[in-house]
């Protein structure tokens, strides 16, 4: 088996030379312990759930020995898998996936959107990341999302039309990562969405169910059309979908490449559909999608325990919080921690890094954004000393990092959405992709362009009032600025710098908690992917303490509230995937809150 081979052969390498000393020598001590040992650091197959487990039907670990993909849609997976068949790359199955997640899964990603991809080279050894997010249009000003009363506008008035629609970003980054990882020809990644776009595919249940809680999409005719019958209810689950205009335009992208996209027929029509709004009308112009650029950033990479993982820094808050909350985690025995118990410190883990996300993350282009300082292991350790083991310390405060310059003020300003997906892939030479990608809210701004696919309403992950407490808000609008997000795609490698295992979630800023929760399964549980996935949710926005409804979690109300915690059961409904090497191969997940699945050969 290839992955087995692959894990023999570099079981011979060095640990990193850059990891700190106590890591290095739990590296040494499992280099000279016996071989059995190096299999410990792999979950078992189907390992039992912890306490507190959720009560859902847990499905069926996934197991191959070539390669994996992971998406939150069946035939997106399959498109993915097509590609790794086909000997293509992961990134050639991500842009496959991509593709039809836009068609199948509209309401939650698509070309009309943004994405962050974190990509391992295994050949280079080397991590490197790509944002796409999408960025503001040249005339925006700080108070777009203000009222004439001087006041932030409710916030559906402000998504729905053209106000809220950025400048996607995509499709350069499919095209860029292409141009790096690519193998297969561009025109061949459209193959699979081009023949469901033409042939038509089922109406899942969960496009149905969401499109049957959608209060604003049928107001625009050509979504009306396209996604509801004569009598104007969604279409029915298993009818046959078919989006001819969405086909038209992935021949037009596979046959003249993404240029195709920011300039001629296609970006006319983004840019009269953004204007052409009756009531909500935006201002992108045609020299604001030609001028739309992809940045490559640093990696952002911090240590837990004998691993290290890697993540999308800023204007992403989702690494840095995430690594905040495991190094506070990281002095607990989380490995001996169930229930209620593990709840309090997961919670007291998410107040730190919320407050240091809500004062210190933005878009580095626009604000100093301290991200080592944050990281840093000594400050981690000092805000963990905030946190008591009998008693919830309420609302945190923002710390002083290391390298701090900011005298901005960054407010919350996203909470739950349903446009957001996530792509994991792991391919038969060991490279990987972890990539989120998103629309914003569900359906994005509502608006369908002629050519298939809906545009996104990223602009509202902007705080919508500029000032606050007197001082400018660092997550304000300013023109060519990317919002702040809590997109946390995530690659883990063990102590001996070996591909571990691709994770991520959608889920607003929900996504830093769903992540936090699936690697503290993964790495300190030792759980299999598919029950770490499915855990119930839990954590803190430094707020309340959330549980997630219908699940174990409800029955730790009354432990946490007798340590202080306010605490609300919510809905939590995650996405997250996770794609775990094995000495025998890959283990995947996906999570069974939605409709994704994890497959190979």
């Amino acid at each position: 088996m290839r992955a087995l081979t692959l894990w023999r052969t570099m079981a011979a390498k060095k640990p990193p030379e850059d990891l700190p000393m106590r890591v290095k020598l739990a590296v040494l001590a499992v280099l000279f312990s016996s071989a059995a040992s190096l299999a410990q650091t792999a979950p078992p197959a189907q390992a039992p759930a912890p306490e507190g487990a959720t009560g859902r039907a847990v499905r069926t670990t996934q197991e191959a020995t070539r390669y994996m993909v992971a998406a939150a849609n069946p035939l997106a997976a399959e498109a993915g898998r097509e590609m790794l068949r086909a000997g293509g790359s992961a990134v050639d199955a991500a842009i496959a996936v991509q593709l039809v997640l836009n068609l199948v899964e509209p309401q939650s990603s698509g070309i009309g959107g943004g994405a962050f991809m974190v990509h391992w080279d295994q050949k280079n050894n080397r991590v490197l990341t790509l944002d796409g997010r999408e960025i503001a249009p040249a005339a925006a000003t700080p108070d777009r999302f203000m009222g004439p009363d001087g006041k932030p506008m409710k916030f559906y008035d402000a998504v729905v039309g053209g106000r809220s629609v950025g400048v996607p970003g995509t499709p350069r980054l499919l095209a860029e990562a292409h141009k790096r990882w690519g193998k297969l020809p561009w025109p061949k990644l459209f193959e699979p969405a081009i023949r469901l776009a033409e042939g038509g595919f089922a109406v899942s249940p969960r496009l149905n169910g969401l499109l049957g809680q959608e209060k604003f999409l049928a107001a625009n005719p050509a979504a009306r059309a396209l996604f509801y019958d004569q009598d104007g209810k969604p279409l029915a689950v298993g009818t046959t979908l078919k989006n001819p205009a969405f086909a038209q335009t992935l021949h037009t992208l596979a046959d003249k490449g993404v240029e195709a996209f920011y300039a001629g027929p296609i970006a006319d029509d983004i840019v009269a559909t953004v204007k052409g709004h009756p009531s909500n009308p935006g201002d992108m112009t045609l020299s604001d999608l030609a001028g739309y650029a992809v940045k490559e950033r640093e990696p952002v990479c911090g240590n837990y325990r004998v691993y290290r993982l890697c993540g999308m820094g800023p204007p992403s808050s989702g690494a840095v919080a995430v690594q905040q909350m495991l190094g506070v985690l990281e002095g607990q025995p989380m490995a001996r921690l169930r229930g209620a118990e593990a709840a309090h410190w997961f919670a007291e883990a998410g107040r730190l890094a919320f407050a240091d996300r809500a004062l210190y993350l933005g878009d580095p282009a626009f604000v100093s954004v301290p991200v080592e300082g944050l990281i840093d292991p000594a400050y981690v350790k000092s805000r963990a000393a905030l946190a008591n083991p009998d008693r919830s310390m309420g609302k945190a405060k923002a710390g002083e990092p290391p390298m701090r310059k900011t005298d901005l003020l960054l407010a919350p300003s996203d909470g739950i959405e349903h446009g957001t997906s996530h792509i994991s892939v792991v391919d038969a030479d060991m490279n990987a992709v972890s990539m989120t990608t998103t629309i914003e809210d569900g359906f994005g701004s509502r608006l369908l362009t002629k050519g298939g696919f809906l545009l996104n309403n990223e602009l509202t992950d902007f705080n919508f009032a500029p000032m606050e407490d007197g001082k400018p808000v660092a997550n304000r609008v300013e023109a060519g600025k990317r919002p702040r997000s809590s997109m946390a795609p995530t690659i883990v490698f063990d102590a001996f710098g070996r591909l571990y295992a691709v994770t991520g979630s959608p889920g607003g800023s929900q996504i830093i908690g769903f992540v936090g929760k699936t690697l503290v399964g993964l790495l300190d549980w030792k759980l299999d992917p598919q029950v770490a996935v499915d855990l119930p949710n839990m954590g803190s926005r430094n707020g309340p303490t959330e549980l997630e409804a219908g699940t174990e979690a409800e029955a730790w109300k009354p432990a946490l509230e007798a340590k202080g915690h306010e605490v609300k059961l919510i809905e939590m409904t995650s996405g997250i995937q996770a794609i775990v090497l094995t000495p025998g191969g890959f283990l995947g997940g996906a999570d069974s809150r939605r409709e994704g699945v994890a497959i190979g050969d």
